[in-house]
C-alpha cells in the first residue's frame, strides 16, 4: 500500500500537519533572533550569518565569543545551551526559569519572540571604554 503510495506521484502530498514548515520557521526564528539582538544593543544581521549568530548569542548572554566552539562538542553543548539560555533570560530581566523557554524545543518558539517583541530591556552594563547606545559587535 504504501508503496504504491510514494510510487504515484499525483497522490502523494507532503503533509507538515500542525508542524511549521522548514522555511517559515527558520525565517521567524532569524526575525525574532534578529530583534533580540538589536534590543541587545548588536547587530541584528547576526542572526542570518550561522556560527556568527551563536558567537552573538554567546556575547549576548555575557560569555566568552569562543563558547561557540562549545556548541559542536555532544553533551557540552547541552550544558552550555542550558547555561547560555538563562544568563540570556536574566539580562533581559527575566528569571532563570524563564531561560527554559530559551532552549527546549518547541518552547524557543514562545521565549524568544517574547524577548525579541516583548517589554523586555537588555540591563547589561557597556564594556569598558564603551558609551551607552553604542552598537557592539
Amino acid at each position: 500500500m504504501l508503496a504504491s503510495v510514494l510510487a504515484d506521484n499525483d497522490s502523494f502530498v507532503w503533509n507538515y500537519g500542525y508542524q511549521l514548515d522548514p522555511i517559515t520557521g527558520v525565517f521567524s526564528v532569524v526575525v525574532v533572533v534578529l530583534t533580540m539582538f538589536t534590543k541587545a544593543g548588536l547587530h541584528g544581521w547576526a542572526a542570518i550569518i550561522p556560527f556568527y549568530n551563536i558567537w552573538t548569542l554567546c556575547k549576548t548572554a555575557g560569555r566568552p565569543g569562543w563558547w561557540f566552539i562549545w556548541y559542536i562538542i555532544p553533551i557540552a553543548n547541552i550544558i552550555v545551551g542550558i547555561i547560555v539560555a538563562v544568563e540570556i533570560a536574566r539580562k533581559f530581566g527575566r528569571g532563570g526559569a524563564f531561560g527554559f523557554f530559551l532552549l527546549f524545543w518547541p518552547l524557543p518558539f514562545v521565549g524568544y519572540p517574547i524577548l525579541g517583541f516583548g517589554s523586555a530591556v537588555y540591563e547589561s552594563a557597556p564594556y569598558p571604554g564603551e558609551r551607552s547606545g553604542d552598537v557592539r559587535i
